[in-house]
């Protein structure tokens, strides 16, 4: 669709529409990249919605190929905002909120792998978060990162491997047996 420039109550209205079709279009994907950024569903949807609200108040002036990449920049600054944010209420506070995963009946493991997997990101930085939730579930490249973030190729290198080097780590995923590999069978008349 053309991109509008007129202040006319029809372009205004034309231009509302087409916001209305895309966030509803856009939504369930925002919402699971937020979830990722955030470790908390109500979190993510709170984040999405203040994204595509300043998103809204933008809208006539971004160009209708750049959209999604700044929809993109919008939601993973505005998380790091947000984070920053938390972080000084965080040091107001004698102790941290713990937060509680209940087990839900039914695929088990895939839950426990999935609350384990959102435990460790949030305990990431929000940059290294940022990083490995858009190269690894938004499946964007390096360079992309790098432009979205507004950082250097080598800073995205930096923060992919010092964020899956401390998932790799997390005890969630080095205690847990369901995520450890079965041990080695012995081999018979072998030494130990």
């Amino acid at each position: 669709m053309p991109h509008t420039t007129s202040g006319s109550p029809e372009a205004t209205a034309a231009a509302g529409g087409d916001f209305a079709a895309y966030a509803t279009a856009a939504w369930p994907r925002l919402v699971r990249t937020a979830h990722m950024l955030t470790g908390d569903f109500h979190e993510a949807e709170d984040l999405v919605q203040t994204t595509l609200a300043k998103v809204y108040s933008r809208w006539r002036r971004i160009p209708r190929d750049e959209v999604d990449f700044y929809v993109r920049r919008s939601l993973v600054n505005n998380n790091i905002s947000r984070v920053r944010k938390r972080r000084v209420a965080h040091l107001l506070m004698p102790f941290l909120p713990e937060r509680v995963h209940e087990p839900q009946a039914g695929h088990a493991e895939s839950i426990a792998q999935r609350a384990a997997l959102t435990q460790a990101l949030t305990e990431l930085s929000a940059r290294q978060r940022s990083v490995l939730v858009l190269r690894y579930w938004e499946d964007l490249g390096e360079n992309e990162i790098a432009e979205l973030l507004g950082c250097s190729l080598g800073t995205v290198k930096t923060h992919l491997r010092r964020g899956l080097t401390a998932l790799r780590a997390h005890p969630s995923f080095t205690t847990t047996p369901s995520f450890a590999p079965a041990p080695p069978s012995p081999v018979p008349g072998a030494r130990p």
